[in-house]
């Protein structure tokens, strides 16, 4: 792919991703679904809150409109808000303006297909085309040209989803809520609100500059102490389109998302809810998770580092329950991608039913030191074929006793390889990391 990445188009605003780009991604989405298919396209858009989400939200609907599609304007809203409505209202497919976890410079454009998944790769490569001037596509004329609505039901819809989606009360529990200053900060109070929790939130005021700035699910720091300055039983940060979310417990410790796959898949086991019995967590979590999954009979399968490859194998398995470190986690049962404010849910779900403190919940999981070491090499591809460096990563491996790993991969976009060592003592990541590096010596750069 030319322009998009697994996280759709993504750039600095008007550099890498620009109005043009956007303008002409409208205008293919708009005929591809509509006069291609010999019908009216409706098209759903939805942004986060950095500045330039406005002007590629206008470049994209002049082009839908330009090509006769119908543009259904969400305006600020979570990615999965607009996945879920994109089915729920029956679209042709959804339009998320936003660069995610990234500062605000940058922003992105995702594509989702009626079925409200990742758009497929054949259609994206056909939009590529069309911003690349290979292909042409008509101009609407007359009364095909589209129309635009303000459809601000489609956001009130997927609050009330998120309110229903809870079958508990939260009167009572003091819940502190980071919203990074971007798309969980018109969603995610109401939604605590109207289940009775005494709410505190932080980072709720976004301006169009200050999305994750120095808040949210990648600067936990600012929830941990409100947290506990506050006195709250529980908090939750979120990223600037909030389809993540990292929880911290009671006394300020951060839960990410090893420790939510955890608490989430034991409860749901417990009560029979979680598909198979496994869990699909990625090769980057911990090692600790693993065992402690071990400990708790659950089964696991991992996948390569991308929320796109774990909902792949929790799609063709049937299974419930799958994430990231990070903290974005899908279940599987209920959305077809991850939710930070339905994460939050349901770990205050856990809460409410299990009477235990998140602490008491994540307690059972020791989470091992890790170390990560990048080496540059000249070939990232020979070195990890290399059969001296596989054999490193025995060696070291038999060095940790069965009770540790070593993991090397090469980086997607850098000429990088990524050794991570884990093991229940510092010196011991840094003992194993050691052996594989010095196998690595004769590719580096």
């Amino acid at each position: 792919m030319k322009y998009f990445g697994t996280d759709g188009f993504r750039g600095r605003a008007n550099e890498g991703l620009t109005v043009e780009h956007a303008y002409k991604i409208g205008r293919f989405v708009g005929w591809y679904y509509g006069v291609y298919q010999g019908r009216k396209a409706r098209i759903l858009i939805g942004k986060d809150t950095r500045r330039s989400s406005y002007m590629f939200e206008s470049a994209l609907v002049s082009g839908l409109v330009a090509s006769g599609a119908d543009a259904y304007m969400l305006h600020v809203i979570p990615t999965p808000g607009v996945s879920y409505e994109t089915v729920e209202g029956q679209f042709d497919c959804g339009i998320m303006i936003t660069a995610s976890h990234n500062p605000y410079t940058d922003n992105g454009i995702k594509l989702v297909n009626a079925d409200g998944y990742k758009m497929d790769e054949e259609v994206l490569e056909q939009i590529e085309d069309y911003i690349d001037g290979k292909v042409e596509v008509p101009l609407a004329t007359g009364d095909s040209i589209g129309c635009t609505v303000d459809y601000m039901q489609g956001r009130n819809r997927y609050i009330a989803h998120l309110i229903a989606s809870a079958n508990f009360s939260l009167q009572g529990v003091k819940v502190g809520l980071d919203c990074a200053n971007g798309s969980a900060s018109s969603v995610a109070k109401p939604v605590f609100d109207a289940l009775g929790a005494d709410v505190r939130v932080i980072n709720n005021a976004p301006n169009g500059f200050n999305i994750n700035v120095d808040c949210g699910s990648t600067h936990i720091e600012r929830l941990q102490r409100h947290v506990v300055e506050q006195g709250l039983d529980l908090g939750f940060a979120f990223d600037g389109d909030a389809d993540r979310c990292i929880a911290v417990d009671e006394r300020g410790h951060v839960v990410d998302g090893d420790l939510i796959l955890y608490v989430c898949g034991v409860y749901l086991n417990k009560h029979g809810r979680l598909a198979s019995g496994t869990v699909v967590p990625t090769v980057m979590s911990n090692y600790g998770l693993f065992r402690a999954f071990d400990d708790a009979h659950l089964s696991y399968e991992t996948t390569a580092v991308g929320d796109k490859n774990v909902f792949a194998c929790m799609r063709t398995n049937g299974y419930s329950l799958g994430g990231e470190q990070s903290g974005h986690i899908i279940f599987g049962d209920i959305e077809n991608t991850g939710d930070g404010i339905m994460t939050a849910l349901r770990i205050c779900e856990v809460y409410r039913a299990e009477r235990e403190k998140l602490s008491q919940l994540t307690a059972p999981v020791k989470l091992y030191p890790q170390e990560l070491v990048n080496v540059q090499v000249k070939d990232k591809n020979a070195a990890m074929e290399a059969p001296e460096v596989e054999a490193a990563v025995k060696e070291a491996e038999k060095f940790l006793e069965g009770n540790g790993r070593v993991l090397v991969r090469a980086s997607g976009t850098e000429p990088l390889v990524r050794v991570l060592a884990e093991a229940p003592k510092d010196e011991l990541c840094a003992q194993a990391n050691a052996i594989v590096t010095k196998a690595l010596e004769p590719f580096k750069a």
